[in-house]
């Protein structure tokens, strides 16, 4: 399998008609000036020459509303990587927008520039949580635009924020269901978090606004990934990404902000679905020593970060051990060994009767 890379381009509060309150893209990029064509070319000639040979390569457009930019410069700026795509050097083209950015003109050029992705900044479908977050758009725009999209043929990603103004658990799990309905190609979750210089640190200062905890962001992360895996739908990002400003005490003023967010999900759910597990099975665990073999791309999350669900699962059920190994089974697979007795655990099939019996899902 090709390894698969993405040369981010950077566009700052280009085209972005709206300050929503959480946002503050000079800050969240690292950049303060709008991007040129020729800057756009330089930065894919930098990254070419770090990557090896046979690999899949995507450019993509971040920070801002690519479409809401002015049509002529859109062109100009999507021209050259079109090119690179032309030329076989890239593979992709992806950029993100507002909902109420798209319409058929817009399409039509991206059609023509060769784009083949298009995120729509959803970040909520309820109206409360959109009006308090400033985004000045309604949930009508996403369903609009986001079928608009799937018409002419482009894959569509979304992307949804937990923890806004007005946002509630519930208001969180509407919005994965909606999402869910629109079958999108990819997703991504953003836990909130106050950023220097945005409208939403304000209100945090004058105590009209408080972020999720970090648990409180886990847990929520934990059920809205559980459902997006229920239906093989590719959550591509949770967690904003750390970089030399965005860390806690930087430009980040508050929220749940951790460099490995994902990861601290996906151990969550691992300790969640194998405690239902053993509940379910009704399995002794006092003084007994705990086996699991999994599939190695999920000994990790399975383990915990620093071992947090072994000593978990050790304090809480009298494990006298437990011991994680790595086998060449799927992902989707665990074998459960208690003193000889092998059980194996469905993620999928023990991941939809978890959600059931806690009323997540029908």
């Amino acid at each position: 399998m090709s390894r698969h890379y993405i040369i981010p381009i950077f566009v700052p509060h280009f085209g972005c008609p709206h300050d929503c309150v959480f946002c503050n893209q000079k800050r969240i990029t690292g950049l303060s000036t709008n991007v040129t064509p020729r800057e756009v070319e330089k930065t894919i000639e930098e990254y070419l020459a770090t990557f090896k040979p046979d690999s899949f390569i995507e450019v993509a457009f971040y920070g801002g509303s690519f479409t809401a930019i002015d049509i002529d410069i859109q062109k100009k700026l999507l021209e050259v990587p079109y090119n690179y795509k032309k030329a076989g050097k890239i593979n992709n083209i992806r950029l993100s927008t507002r909902p109420d950015a798209i319409d058929d003109i817009i399409l039509d050029n991206l059609k023509k520039y060769s784009v083949d992705t298009i995120e729509l900044g959803v970040q909520s479908l309820d109206e409360k949580v959109l009006y308090a977050s400033g985004r000045g758009h309604t949930s009508e725009d996403v369903y609009r635009a986001a079928k608009l999209i799937k018409k002419y043929g482009f894959n569509l990603g979304l992307q949804m924020m937990i923890g806004l103004p007005e946002d509630t658990l519930e208001k969180d799990l509407h919005t994965c269901k909606e999402f869910i309905k629109l079958k999108p190609s990819c997703v991504r979750v953003y836990p909130t978090l106050v950023i220097k210089d945005t409208f939403l640190e304000k209100l945090y200062l004058r105590k009209k606004y408080k972020p999720l905890s970090l648990n409180e962001a886990i847990d929520i992360s934990s059920l809205l990934l559980m459902l997006f895996n229920l239906e093989d739908i590719e959550v591509i990002r949770m967690g904003l990404q750390p970089t030399e400003n965005i860390q806690m005490g930087k430009d980040v003023v508050a929220g749940p902000f951790h460099p490995a967010f994902r990861q601290l999900v996906e151990a969550n759910i691992f300790r969640i679905l194998l405690e239902y597990f053993i509940k379910y099975k009704g399995i002794s665990t006092e003084g007994k020593e705990l086996i699991i073999e999994a599939n190695n791309k999920n000994v990790s999350a399975i383990a915990g970060q620093k071992s947090s669900n072994i000593n978990y699962f050790i304090k809480k059920y009298k494990f006298n051990k437990i011991k994680i190994y790595p086998k060449e089974i799927g992902r989707n697979i665990i074998n459960v060994i208690i003193e000889e007795n092998s059980k194996v655990m469905d993620i999928k099939l023990f991941t939809k009767a978890y959600l059931k019996d806690n009323l997540i899902i029908d």
